[in-house]
């Protein structure tokens, strides 16, 4: 057996018999031992790509969704580099992602070589490890090294406390195919009692017991863990819940969905500093929450890993990694005050947007709506997540995702469709049009590969609709061209390219009809940027207006 065959077919069973399940392919050459591996191995779904960019992503939603490690394979060279956005986002979010980059041998390294390029630590701090694998020789001891890394590989993915991608560059001499001889020095076989190294996982950390007190605030953001438990607590001790939509927590008597525009409002703001905050996750959507963040007299962060930890206001006064809230006594005026603005708030929110036909907040607000219980709803990183976090109603049964970690507006209809492969359940993305355009060849399937249960929502302003909203709007002159970004392009015809069914829905009443189908498939809503600002004007004023009536 030729040494690349050996490492590669020992290297793939020791990685199943860790857990893996998934692995993403994109075709190469110097990547063909690993490749050819992988097809003949029974144990995973394999998922092939013609585009990197597009496979990275593809296998970033996969694990980002499932929670499991997924791999992911290319060639040396450029391939290798196509990967790198996709790893920052995994690194970002803490998403369990195990890059298998093949490499030429060092000989051929810095001499001109064909694709050949310096991979050594490519990916640089956005990756938890990286180990250069070495060029596979027959000799004895080999086996055991294949092993006990590739078991050290997957278990740094999961973390534990600190998941994120990791990095193998393997390269390989030829010959790359196998030779049909099944010699070799030593065994082959791995334990048969399961992984080469088993791990054992830590017992739970002491929680930090908070002190008693009515006036607290629970906030989720993105990537929070052990939410329903943090749920339950703040509801017994009648804490109000300020919960993003994919931070998993807009449910529930407790959940505050208007708290932008409550904290957006100076008085109510002003008027309800609690004692303490704790946060799960890392909010960052609605600058009003994040600058009363600021003024937090006592702020607790929850971090699973207390090396790393969210708090971009710079406000944490305590990181732990669990907290105690424990019940409290006395009224409920806090929690009450909270309540009856936000209910005044939302009545004026929903009055509005039921008033103007059809707006990107009403689409948002409406989808969600109409999704059934055990959906999953991925969300665009830019207007599209906004626009939920503004308009969402509080409900249970489904779950809501996005790419939030460097949230970037590339890969996004290959993440969609790896967490949708990855969801036991229909699938939904809202996605803009730019997003959407970014990745179309995410929409490239071959016809062995698994098709997800995946409806694209892509709202289509014909630019990037979030600038209209920014101070950027205000230089008139310039705006159009290099903010505005119109494409012109006709979606239908994009849809087409792929073979994949398309719907354009021209009254919000279509909306549900339009979503229901099978297999992957485009609904396209368009809209217009300059009264998608007026709209998103008009809703803070109306829930303000309300919200100060209120108080």
């Amino acid at each position: 057996m030729n040494p690349a065959t050996a490492l590669a077919s020992v290297l793939v069973d020791e990685l199943v018999r860790c857990g893996l399940t998934d692995v993403v392919l994109a075709p190469g050459s110097r990547s063909a031992p690993l490749a050819l591996a992988l097809h003949a191995e029974s144990r995973v779904r394999l998922h092939v790509r013609i585009d990197e960019r597009s496979a990275s992503f593809l296998a970033l939603g996969l694990a980002k969704r499932s929670a499991r490690p997924v791999a992911l394979l290319c060639s040396s060279g450029t391939a290798a580099a196509n990967f790198h956005p996709a790893v920052i986002e995994a690194g970002e979010s803490g998403v369990p992602l195990l890059v298998l980059t093949a490499d030429r041998p060092p000989e051929l390294r810095g001499t001109g070589a064909n694709q050949t390029i310096d991979q050594i630590k490519l990916y640089g701090s956005a990756v938890r490890w990286f180990a250069e694998v070495g060029v596979p020789e027959e000799r004895p001891g080999q086996v055991a090294y294949w092993r006990s890394l590739a078991c050290r590989a997957y278990q740094r993915t999961l973390g534990p406390g600190d998941p994120g991608p990791v990095h193998l560059n393997v390269a390989f001499r030829e010959p790359l195919i196998p030779d049909g001889d099944m010699n070799w020095c030593e065994s082959l076989d791995g334990d048969v009692n399961g992984p080469w190294v088993r791990t054992r996982v830590a017992p739970p950390p002491v929680a930090l017991h908070i002190p008693p007190t009515r006036r607290g605030v629970l906030v989720v953001g993105d990537g929070a863990a052990n939410v329903r438990r943090y749920i339950a607590a703040a509801g017994m001790a009648g804490w109000p819940v300020l919960s993003e939509p994919n931070g998993g927590g807009r449910y529930g008597d407790h959940a505050i969905s208007t708290y932008h525009f409550l904290l957006g409002t100076p008085e109510f703001a002003e008027a309800h500093q609690p004692d303490v905050v704790v946060t799960l996750g890392r909010p960052g959507l609605s600058r009003p929450l994040l600058t009363w963040l600021k003024r937090a007299q006592e702020h607790i962060v929850v971090a699973p890993d207390l090396a790393r930890w969210p708090d971009p206001t710079r406000s944490a006064t305590q990181v732990a990694q669990a907290v105690e809230i424990p019940v409290a006594s006395g009224d409920d005026t806090w929690l009450h005050s909270w309540r009856a603005a936000d209910a005044a708030a939302r009545a004026a929110i929903d009055g509005l947007l039921d008033s103007t036909g059809l707006s990107e907040p009403r689409l948002a607000r409406d989808l969600v709506d109409a999704l059934p219980n055990g959906a999953l709803l991925f969300s665009g990183s830019s207007m599209p997540i906004r626009d939920l976090d503004q308009a969402m109603r509080p409900r249970r049964g489904i779950r809501v995702m996005a790419s939030r970690g460097a949230s970037g507006i590339d890969g996004l209809v290959s993440t969609a469709m790896g967490a949708a492969l990855g969801h036991n359940g229909p699938s939904f993305a809202l996605l803009g049009d730019l997003s959407f355009l970014h990745d179309q060849n995410g929409l490239i399937l071959g016809p062995r590969e698994p098709r997800p249960d995946l409806c694209f929502v892509v709202v289509n302003n014909d630019g990037g609709g979030i600038f209209s909203l920014l101070p950027q709007a205000a230089v008139r002159d310039p705006f159009e061209r290099v903010f505005g970004t119109p494409h012109g392009v006709d979606l239908g015809y994009v849809a087409a390219a792929s073979g994949t069914p398309y719907t354009l829905v021209g009254d919000i009443s279509e909306l549900g009809k339009a979503l229901r189908g099978e297999g992957p498939r485009v609904v396209e809503v368009r809209t217009e940027r300059e009264p998608n600002a007026l709209v998103h004007a008009q809703l803070r004023e109306a829930a303000q207006t309300a919200i100060r009536a209120a108080l």
